[in-house]
């Protein structure tokens, strides 16, 4: 694929080793080579836009932590698995995913801006269906045969890691199906690389007949400068309707403080905090859990701190439960 795009550039640039990434923060390269063991399961992938966030010198930054291969990782605690959601239980299709009532997931993609350590689908099996014409093809053939299903959720990987020529024949697809109603977009693109929010993106995503919803994926306010807030406004100005989900990670927002700034921040950008999730429990992201009874206590000071509307759900995805359990 030629790289035209600003965004497609940044992907290019990624860094994906941790010496390089220790060597561009100024980090012990002792730390590094611990690094490496972790990085072979699970690659380091860390755009520049991001980079640049995060503080130099610092092995605490709360950015860092989510991009930097612990050596925890090879730790393997009863509980932790490579299937946390049971993915694989919930295929109506190669690529397409029905968990809940209404709506459907397509996996569009196998690739992401950015490797997050605590990622569910670390381990998820995407060469068992490589995303092709044929493959969503069969994927919209199925939504068309069920007209209960009135959403269709793209995930991945990433989706937006997608060019936007495809997309935007995607949404037209969906759009020619008559029972879909909404179509969402689950992705960290404008947060990692805000440049990835271009005309061509807003054309196709408010270009059809269907509400577009985005959920984005924000864990600390340190990640929304003022590049991502420009971007998260166009899409706002648009009309696309914007949320966050995030997820409660131990040193990184398992404060009340973080978890405000967090908040408050989004909403300030036009993003509605949404979810807040227990981390689900994959193979290598042991180390990030912080306990129900912890995230329970942060919710309620929030509920104190904020207005009700910058407050998001506490909630944890359990295999088999007809949607997100809420802790509080």
């Amino acid at each position: 694929m030629a790289i035209t795009a600003p965004w497609q550039r940044e992907l290019r640039d990624s860094i994906r080793d941790p010496r390089r990434l220790a060597e561009l923060l100024g980090l012990p390269a002792e730390l590094a080579v611990r690094a490496r063991a972790g990085a072979s399961d699970f690659p380091v992938f860390v755009p520049p836009s991001y980079l640049r966030r995060i503080e130099p010198g610092n092995p605490s930054d709360p950015l860092l932590l989510q991009v930097w291969p612990a050596a925890a990782e090879a730790d393997a605690p009863h509980g932790f698995t490579d299937d946390p959601v049971e993915d694989a239980s919930f295929a109506l299709r190669p690529g397409l995913l029905q968990k809940y009532a209404g709506r459907a997931l397509m996996v569009v993609t196998g690739a992401c801006a950015i490797h997050c350590r605590y990622c569910f689908r670390r381990h998820f099996p995407y060469h068992q269906a490589p995303p092709s014409e044929p493959v969503w093809d069969a994927a919209i053939d199925a939504l068309g045969d069920d007209p209960a299903i009135e959403e269709i959720i793209l995930s991945g990987g990433d989706p937006l890691t997608v060019t936007d020529a495809r997309l935007a024949r995607l949404a037209e697809q969906f759009a020619a199906v008559p029972h879909l109603r909404r179509l969402r977009i689950h992705t960290r693109l404008p947060v990692m690389i805000p440049s990835r929010v271009n005309d061509e993106l807003l054309n196709w995503i408010t270009g059809t007949r269907l509400t577009s919803v985005m959920v984005i994926h924000a864990n600390h306010a340190q990640e929304l400068d003022e590049e991502v807030a420009a971007a998260l406004r166009r899409l706002t100005t648009a009309g696309v309707l914007l949320l966050n989900q995030a997820v409660l990670l131990r040193g990184v927002n398992d404060t009340v403080d973080a978890q405000a700034e967090l908040n408050s921040r989004l909403i300030d950008l036009g993003v509605t905090p949404y979810y807040l999730h227990q981390l689900d429990r994959v193979r290598g992201a042991a180390h990030f859990e912080v306990s129900v009874e912890r995230g329970r206590e942060i919710i309620a000071e929030l509920r104190r701190r904020l207005p009700g509307y910058a407050v998001p759900q506490y909630v944890q995805e359990q295999p088999g439960a007809a949607h997100k359990m809420v802790l509080a």
